[in-house]
């Protein structure tokens, strides 16, 4: 009996200068596909470098994963696509969607980041209230210089975004007997949250922060949404940690303030542009934490991926909702 022929065509694009960990590489590709050997047996995956074969590949291709889609003349270029999926949750690179036809679905990948971001942002509370950046510094500089701290349960973090990361940010903070509040467009947020307030009204929550967690995706609303005026709101104790996207936030309005001891410590994830020039001042800031925008993403994270595509694709077949579908106009 012959083999059946392999009904959906599935177009695979990587980046050689890309990290290796966002690289869906041959074995990572062989090992989902044998996990998921019915869904596999109905796919003809092909696997492109830097658009070496892209445009060839959009000609069949029903689905597409990639971390930056291709968007002159998609649909004429690509004329059975029906689905992107994404390597990232952010989208923000990609915005706005109107390059996207209607008829073409867009996913990404959140959910991938949300146990290695509980993980990092217990660590940086827990670095930041323990005040190592100081006594980083003092051993740098060969002085004993104590600096004691009490202990940190009972302080308040303001959580900025409470989806995928804002969610994991809530969950470290519960495992330190911190009270969480939630900063939302909806005014709705589920637990771990203790409370929860609009946008509109961050103004009024930022005073109460003793550590304020960005974890929003970026978009035309949270562009510059923790301007110097907000910045202004934190009292001199507070902390502050990125690991969103970092126009949402001041970078030089806060280096001025961590300069002149009017914010306690900061640690941000996450730069523009990205690798941070040696040249930009942030690198020697006091009482910085600068991280190279590890702060959500581990080794597994393409297996994660792509067994998120495999569910998904089985939902297609079976006509259900697509998970993880982006909403054009909110831009996540």
């Amino acid at each position: 009996m012959s083999k059946s022929t392999p009904r959906y065509h599935l177009h695979i694009e990587n980046g050689r200068k890309r990290l290796p960990i966002l690289q869906i590489t041959a074995p990572i590709l062989a090992a989902a596909l044998k996990r998921h050997p019915l869904l596999a047996k109905q796919l003809r995956v092909t696997v492109g470098w830097d658009g070496d074969i892209i445009d060839d590949a959009l000609q069949t291709a029903d689905f597409l994963i990639h971390w930056n889609p291709p968007r002159e003349n998609l649909r004429e270029r690509a004329p059975r696509l029906r689905w992107i999926q994404t390597t990232g949750a952010g989208i923000d690179v990609l915005m706005p969607l109107n390059w996207l036809p209607r008829d073409i679905a867009l996913t990404n990948n959140t959910g991938a980041h949300g146990d290695k971001a509980e993980d990092s942002c217990l660590l940086a509370m827990l670095m930041l209230h323990q005040r190592m950046p100081e006594m980083m510094q003092s051993q740098h500089a060969s002085q004993w210089a104590p600096v004691f701290t009490t202990p940190i349960a009972g302080r308040t973090v303001v959580v900025i975004g409470f989806g995928d990361l804002g969610r994991a940010a809530g969950r470290a903070a519960k495992k330190l007997d911190l009270n969480v509040i939630a900063v939302t467009r909806s005014g709705k947020a589920a637990r771990p949250a203790d409370t929860v307030v609009k946008v509109s009204a961050i103004n009024r929550v930022l005073p109460k922060a003793d550590f304020l967690i960005v974890a929003t995706p970026l978009t035309a609303e949270t562009s510059g949404l923790i301007n110097r005026t907000r910045l202004n709101l934190l009292k001199r104790e507070a902390f502050v940690i990125n690991i969103g996207r970092s126009p949402i936030v001041d970078y030089e309005a806060l280096r001025e303030k961590l300069e002149a001891g009017e914010l306690a410590g900061a640690l941000l994830d996450v730069h523009s542009p990205e690798p941070l020039p040696a040249s930009s001042p942030l690198w020697k800031t006091r009482n910085l934490i600068i991280t190279p925008h590890t702060s959500c993403d581990d080794p597994r994270y393409m297996h994660f991926l792509c067994d998120t595509w495999f569910a998904n694709f089985a939902r297609l077949l079976e006509n259900k909702p697509l998970k993880n579908r982006v909403d054009r106009t909110l831009g996540y």
